[in-house]
């Protein structure tokens, strides 16, 4: 068996790079700058279900973009969240928040419907993610 992208990060995600472990999607909803990690592992839920290594490596990969991502998009807050209750797959989301976006102080989860982005958009952050040249992310 080999690793394929839950139905649901396929529908919701644009694929932008990889690390050496995830898979890394941008979440095609333009309120905020959303970004999903998605370790490269075959049925695997949670996070203690990955080996020592693979562990610490999401966790390196995630502090990595973490860092790229807030000042890429000069965020005020990041959240970081690995949920899974809707979809099983493991991926934790990295989200740019701010105090001006639609959602805040709350959960960004069931607020607004997705807000799809435009083609220009997804170039423009691709190239934001490119400038900030993420040590192990290779762009796509």
């Amino acid at each position: 068996m080999s690793f394929e992208l839950h139905p649901d990060l396929r529908r919701d995600g644009i694929e932008i790079g990889d690390f050496p472990l995830c898979k890394v999607l941008l979440i095609n909803d333009s309120h905020y700058p959303w970004f999903v990690l998605v370790p490269k592992r075959v049925s695997i839920s949670d996070t203690i279900e990955l080996d020592a290594d693979d562990y610490a490596k999401l966790w390196e990969e995630s502090r990595t973009f973490s860092k790229a991502i807030m000042q890429a998009f000069d965020g005020e807050k990041l959240n970081v969240a690995a949920l899974g209750n809707m979809t099983p797959q493991l991926h934790i989301h990295h989200i740019v928040r701010y105090k001006s976006d639609p959602a805040w102080p709350g959960p960004i989860w069931g607020k607004h419907p997705l807000k799809p982005y435009v083609e220009t958009d997804i170039s423009d952050i691709k190239a934001k993610l490119n400038a900030a040249n993420i040590t192990g992310l290779s762009p796509q």
